[in-house]
């Protein structure tokens, strides 16, 4: 039997320090490394595979996805919605409503969906999109990229970034951006003098981000005891996670945060807002809180309480074994076959 081909198509990768490039590269080493034998993958190349599996939503993808997939199939991967652009970037009301109009057009006119998170699925269905076309298939993060490091090391990275080698640490990886909570990241830095806290991000789309202004004027004085390390290159990104203590995104909006796979390999403990979109993807493996006050007192749990630590340690360990190599490959397997099976019926 001929090897099912797919083409993925992207521009993730063309912007430094957002997860959609990180997801991008993580997923197709994935299938390229794990399912060779069954499946030929190419990319952004001119050919008319079996499968073309759309990673961004580029106007010339939608054009021509006719063309492409004339005998085959498409498959959308659902990296945002509009509520997530909403608070995301700065840009006219008249702008922002015919990019949603858009983005919910091209979802639609995927023969399938993949999304990274199984709440979405209702999300989609609330914009008219089928869910019977909507797949949950979660992100993954390689253990070869993303580990810990030894106690050596660890104190050498410090050293290397700035970060006292004797302070509980606080890290956070993402955009510069209202909606990553980045003020709340601030104010309670501002409230734990006595904790060493550092934010790699930066912002990757330029003064359009929301808040650009604002957080521009904060990260020229930041508190004493915070670092803005800005935009890291991903393959330092793990000596990130590892000056840690803590992995903490505050953030108000997201799918599924690469920034928590890529702490969970780790094993850093992982503190987020509490929103309706992790029990089902996170379990028990990871803290929450809802407010600076709640955040300051689980931060000073985790610093203070040794045998808490070590519970919240083991949680991230239970996290990065859930999402193993060999669970998130089988899912991929199975559903690019179901999508070659349908070619027929076509």
């Amino acid at each position: 039997m001929d090897k099912i081909t797919i083409n993925m198509m992207s521009s993730a990768t063309k912007v430094k320090g957002q997860g959609v490039g990180s997801a991008y590269i993580e997923q197709v080493n994935l299938v390229k490394s794990g399912l060779a034998d069954k499946f030929t993958v190419t990319e952004n190349a001119r050919v008319k595979p079996d499968i073309t599996h759309y990673h961004t939503l580029n106007p010339d993808y939608y054009l021509f996805r006719k063309s492409r997939t004339k005998n085959g199939r498409s498959v959308g991967y659902v990296h945002m919605l509009p509520e997530t652009v909403e608070t995301s970037l700065n840009l006219p009301r008249f702008m922002k409503q015919i990019f949603y109009k858009y983005m919910i057009k091209f979802y639609d006119s995927m023969d399938y969906l993949v999304t990274v998170n199984p709440y979405f699925i209702g999300r989609l269905e609330h914009y008219g999109v089928d869910r019977s076309k909507v797949t949950y298939i979660p992100n993954y993060v390689s253990s070869e990229v993303f580990h810990p490091v030894s106690p050596e090391e660890k104190a050498a990275l410090r050293k290397k970034y700035g970060i006292p080698e004797d302070k509980f640490v606080v890290v956070c990886a993402g955009q510069l951006q209202v909606r990553k909570g980045v003020f709340d990241f601030v104010e309670i830095a501002k409230r734990m003098p006595d904790v060493e806290f550092a934010w790699a991000g930066g912002f990757s789309f330029g003064k359009i981000t929301d808040g650009y202004k604002e957080i521009q004027q904060l990260s020229e004085n930041p508190p004493s005891n915070l670092k803005l390390l800005g935009i890291i290159d991903r393959k330092y990104m793990n000596e990130i996670y590892n000056i840690g203590d803590v992995m903490f995104l505050p953030s108000f909006e997201e799918l599924f945060p690469m920034t928590i796979l890529e702490a969970m390999c780790a094993n850093v403990p992982i503190l987020l807002r509490d929103l309706d979109i992790y029990p089902d993807i996170l379990f028990d493996f990871y803290s929450k809180g809802s407010s600076v006050d709640e955040f300051i007192a689980e931060l000073d749990r985790l610093r203070t309480d040794k045998e808490y630590y070590s519970e919240r340690v083991a949680a991230s360990k239970r996290g990065n074994e859930f999402y193993s190599k060999e669970h998130v490959t089988k899912m991929w397997d199975d559903f690019y076959t179901m999508v070659y099976n349908s070619i027929e019926s076509k």
